[in-house]
Order: C-alpha cells, then structure tokens, then sequence
C-alpha cells in the first residue's frame, strides 16, 4: 500500500526513542513528566520527543477506533452498538471508572507530560541549535500542550492548568477556572503562530502548521464564544491557506449516489481514504498511523464495516441523521417536491450517500440490505477482482446477524475499500485520522460572523464553497441572522458528521437538554416509512417526529440529558483518590 514515505522519515526514530526511554515515565499520567535528567541533550532528541508527543494524541482511542470517529456515536447522528461504554453516555449513566470518559483525561495528560519532558530542558540547549529551530520545537510543542487542554476544557470543564512537569510527590493540583484556561490558550497561541511554516503538507500535515495554530485558536474562540477573536484568527488561516488548501471535490463514484448498488460504489478514499492523505489538499492537521511504529496503528474498519464486509457494525448513523439530509433543490424533506418517502434516498443531499451506508446501495463490494426478505445479496468482488463481468450470489449476513447494524446504517466516511483485505478481528490499519481540514475551517468562520452578527457576502462564499462541492444549490440571499444560523447548523451536521464534533456542538449551543432528551430513531430492520413520520424542522434542523406514525416502523433508544450533570464527563475516581485538592465535576456518583 502506498504511504507517505516523507512521513515515515520522520515518524521512523519514534520507536527507538521509545525503547530508548522506556524506563523513564513520560507515560505515567496525568501530571508528572520523566524522570531522567539528562533528555534531551541535542536538539535530535528533542525532536524525537516532540514526535513522541504527536504519536500520543493518536494513541487515544475507543474500540480500537480513534477517538474523533467514535465521538459523533453517542449524539443523536450516530449510534454504537449498545453497552456500557456507549449506551450509559446517552442516558445519563456516566460512572467514574467508565473506559470511554476517563481515558481522554489520562491520555490528554500523557500527552501534556511528553511536552513538558522537552520543553522543560528545552532553553538549556538552546545555544546548541539555530534560532529558529529552536521557536519551531517550542511553538510545535506548545500548539500540541493546547491543543491537548482544549479538548480536556471541553470534556471536563476546570482542570488541573500544567505548565510544566510536575512530580508524584506535588502532584496535589486544584482546576483551574475553564475560562482562565481558555485565555491562556488563545494567549499561546497568538505567541506561537507565527514562528510556524505557514503549511507542513511537505510532512504530510502530522505536524502542526501556522494555518493549524489560527485554525485552533479559532475553534477556541468560537467554543468560548468570544466571536470577534474567532472571526479574526479563522479569517488569517484562510487567508494563509490561500493557494495551500481547497476543498476537494467529490470523485466520479459521486454519479451513483441516490441509486442502487448495481450501478456502483460511493467512495470518498479520494479525501478520506488513504489517498485523501496523500494528496487532497483539504487537510491542514492530520494524526498519522504506521505499521512501521509498534502501537501507532488501530483497526476501525474492523468495527465500522458491515458484515459481509468482515466488520461487526459497531458504529452507525441515525434515523434521525439520514432523515436531516435535504432534498437537491435545497429544501427540508417536509417541503421538497423531489422527495417521494417511497424511493425516500433519491434525490438528496449527495453527502447522504457519500457519507452513508444505506439500504439498497453497494459497501465494501456487496450489495447492503439488511432487511431480512433479502435472503441472499449481490457479491461484487468477481467483478472488482476482473474474475466475471455479473457480481455472484451470497447469503445475507448483514440482515441475519445478531450483531448486525444496530441502526439500519452504517458510516462511509473513514472507511477504505484498499483495506478490505486486511481487515479482521485482529486486523491492523494505518489509515490516517484528519484532525482539521478545511471544511471545518470555513464553518468556523461563517459561524463566528454570524453570531457576531457581522454578516457580509463572505460568510455566505464559506458555506456555499462546502454545498457547492456537495452539488447543492448555494443559500439563498439576503437570509436573516436566524435563518443563516439554522443553515449554518445544518452544514455542521451533514458536512462534519463522523468527525467527532457533533458532541460539543450539542452543548455549546446548548441544545442537548432537548435534542438528546426523549428518543433516538433507528431503523434495524430497514422498513419503508411514510411522509406522516417527519412532520418538520427546529431551528437547530433537528427532525420533529410524529412519534406515533414513527413508532409504526422505527425502533428507538431512550436518550437523557440532565442540566447541570452532562455538559461535562466525570473526572477519573482514580485521579480523585489520588489528589485531595480534584473536585468531582456536578451530580457525578
């Protein structure tokens, strides 16, 4: 398989640093840094540190799936397979010692601790190194501490403010405020930016970029909802992206979407895939997975794919999300004349299938229909492997599994038909992880001026770049504050579903108190429906249901959201126990 071989040039001296330093504990967490003396020495080893720490922030996962593609699974767009770890965070349930909400903490810290073993030592070589050797290391390792607290501030609010390593015996830490901590970023930030490269596309985007550094202080911002600074700082990384980054347009599997699966396969390896990450040049900050590095691979195909497709359905969207999907004239399903609820995926939003497995269309070389009159399917691969020119007969797994698709969906998105081969239960992947691309940059920008209520042709430029590649029609004219604000949303929902931000959207517009209170609509045995179910559209562009006529076909998920308990995650009862200054976040038991 093709990779980045530049990449592999820098990642490659990862693992002899990590056998080099394994009696050290740059892995112990949350606060304390090494315990060598004498790391770094040169300024080598202190890139190889820095490369440490980016290797950490991949290290971060869920089911052997990266963290960013299993976030957007407990909203109301994605559903997990039921359990523990994913059912109690949409009702409520939420314990101390639950996997998935206190392993952001121990890994985020970890990460923390890794900068802090170089940029502690780091003015003490100093002389060694030219000038600007040195303000990259420290900017890049400073980019990587904040972009570290920002996903700690977001997950649990106050935390322990580091700012540099900390021993087992002082590791007594009180939370700082939440916006004490927000200040200090937006403040780093503006310090480091500009002694970064404007683009790091020469090393594949694994290291942080001026444009990466205003794209994050302008997430910040926006989060914060301090919406000037958010406006300025994403308005200087477009500018710098200018001539570095563009959207990349869908490929030609985009003329099969809204048809059946003899006609093709959707794919979007060509942005997600990997060879998205080896030449679209959407990306700006991209976590980086090698089979040459022990550790620094994952096996999320294995937990996304379909049955037939050697997965287990692990992750998949909602009814809810695919009914969000607008008609290709631009209107909602409850008012579009092109929707016909009995052909009910044609003529939609094209990300509908380009993000989306849904019944009738082609995955991962089979014809998926997990509805059970379907007793056998359409096997593609003597056609894709050039052994037959008709697809052969199988037995439908995806419809008589137990563990079939628990929703009646399944992610396209993050997926790649390259590593069909290779996938299995014990399979391994380095497919790469995006963590900024454009698409989000745009949003960022359109929403920071919308709710800044300083709206000009260019917020509307931002949105319609991203539907235009998505062959929707641009937003009308002349729209009002609200109106932009609901369209905004709609983009954020659609064009950066599976990319793990859905669940800070929920809170920071506050909306999870409704839409994550009641229930979640699946559709498991994929059942046809009528138009009654959809009645309309909120301001958020959340489907209203007539639960009655939806209770005929779908099936549902209680999800709860309680005030003041599940805007944040609880803190780990190990760091509580072992520190008598960390308070447990609200209503945690």
């Amino acid at each position: 398989m093709q990779h980045y071989n530049k990449v592999q040039k820098i990642l490659a001296g990862v693992l002899v640093f990590s056998l080099a330093l394994s009696s050290c504990n740059l892995d112990r967490f949350p606060l304390n840094g090494p315990s060598t003396e004498t790391f770094p020495a040169s300024d080598k080893e202190a890139q190889m540190g820095l490369l440490a720490a980016y290797q950490s922030i991949s290290q971060l996962d869920a089911s052997s799936t990266p963290i960013w593609h299993v976030m957007d699974n407990i909203t109301d767009i994605g559903f997990a397979r039921p359990g523990n770890n994913y059912t109690s965070p949409i009702t409520s349930a939420l314990t101390t010692d639950n996997a998935l909400a206190i392993k952001p903490w121990q890994f985020h810290y970890r990460t923390i601790a890794r900068c802090h073993a170089v940029l502690d030592k780091l003015p003490g070589i100093k002389a060694s190194m030219a000038e600007a050797t040195y303000n990259q290391l420290d900017a890049e390792l400073r980019f990587v501490r904040a972009y570290a607290y920002s996903q700690l501030i977001e997950l649990y609010g106050a935390v322990p403010l580091i700012k540099q390593a900390v021993g087992l015996g002082n590791s007594n830490v009180e939370r700082t405020p939440k916006a004490t901590i927000e200040q200090f970023l937006l403040d780093e930030l503006t310090e480091i930016a500009e002694r970064l490269p404007v683009s790091q596309s020469t090393f594949g985007n694994v290291r942080a970029s001026r444009i990466a550094a205003y794209m994050l202080k302008a997430r910040i911002a926006l989060y914060a909802k301090k919406y000037p600074q958010a406006v300025e700082a994403s308005k200087k990384a477009l500018d710098l992206s200018a001539g570095v980054n563009d959207l990349t347009p869908f490929n030609v599997t985009v003329n099969t979407v809204g048809k059946d699966h003899s006609t093709g396969e959707p794919s979007t390896a060509n942005i997600f895939g990997h060879e998205g990450y080896l030449s679209s040049k959407e990306w700006i900050w991209v976590a980086e997975y090698n089979k040459a590095i022990v550790g620094n691979t994952h096996n999320q195909q294995y937990y996304i794919a379909s049955r037939l497709g050697k997965g287990v359905c692990y992750w998949g969207p909602t009814q809810d999300f695919i009914n969000t999907f607008q008609a290709t004239d631009g209107l909602p399903i409850t008012e579009s004349p092109l929707y016909n609820p009995a052909k009910p995926y044609e003529n939609r939003d094209a990300r509908l299938d380009m993000y989306c497995v849904r019944p009738g269309s082609r995955y991962m070389g089979y014809q998926f229909d997990p509805n059970t009159s379907f007793k056998t399917v359409a096997n593609y691969w003597p056609v894709i492997n050039g052994q037959a020119a008709t697809p052969s007969s199988v037995t439908n797994t995806d419809a008589t599994n137990a563990f079939r698709s628990f929703s009646g969906y399944l992610w396209r998105k993050h997926t790649d038909l390259a590593d069909f081969n290779s996938t299995s239960v014990s399979g391994v992947c380095d497919l790469d992880v995006g963590i900024f691309r454009l698409a989000e940059l745009l949003l960022i920008y359109a929403e920071a001026k919308i709710e800044a209520n300083d709206i000009d042709a260019t917020v509307y430029t931002a949105i319609n770049r991203i539907r235009t590649r998505a062959k929707m029609p641009s937003l009308p004219g002349s729209l009002s504050q609200a109106q932009l604000r609901k369209a905004l949303r709609y983009e954020r929902k659609v064009e950066l579903a599976n990319d793990g931000l859905r669940w800070y959207d929920l809170r920071r517009w506050d909306i999870a108190k409704t839409v994550m209170n009641g229930v979640l609509y699946l559709n498991r045995d994929a059942k046809a429906w009528t138009s009654a179910v959809v009645t309309g559209f909120d301001d958020n562009y959340t489907p209203i249901y007539n639960h009655t006529e939806a209770a005929k076909y779908f099936t549902t998920q209680e999800v709860v959201f309680r005030v003041n308990k599940d805007e944040l995650w609880p803190v780990p009862k190990s760091e509580i126990d072992a520190s008598n200054k960390l308070i447990q976040n609200p209503d945690i038991k």
